[in-house]
């Protein structure tokens, strides 16, 4: 096995997009926006992304239910492409850990 790990911290900056498949089992969608200063080849880096995450299953039902558009989390988990309806490829943070910093209210 090779590794694919990722654990970004940001703001939710969409709002969450819950449903539940034709299996019963609960998926949250959002968008999480990272920003920070990182250090590269000694200088100072603006670091800026949005990525799309995905966490399903009913353990983090209550959870998911208090993300909301300016909750400020981070999350691990693992990436994988997914393939828009515009045909288009993107990755994907499939979250198997969420950690709640502030809810935004």
């Amino acid at each position: 096995m090779t590794a694919n790990r990722l654990v970004l911290s940001g703001t939710v900056c969409k709002t969450p997009l819950r449903k539940v498949s034709p299996s019963g089992i609960p998926h949250c969608q959002f968008v999480l926006e990272h920003r920070s200063v990182q250090q590269e080849a000694g200088l100072d880096r603006q670091a800026w992304c949005r990525m799309p995450v995905i966490i399903s299953g009913h353990a983090h039902s209550a959870i998911t239910q208090s993300i909301t558009v300016g909750t400020i989390l981070t999350v691990q988990g693992f990436i994988s492409c997914h393939q828009a309806k515009n045909g288009l490829n993107k990755v994907v943070l499939h979250a198997e850990q969420i950690e709640l910093i502030d809810s935004g209210d």
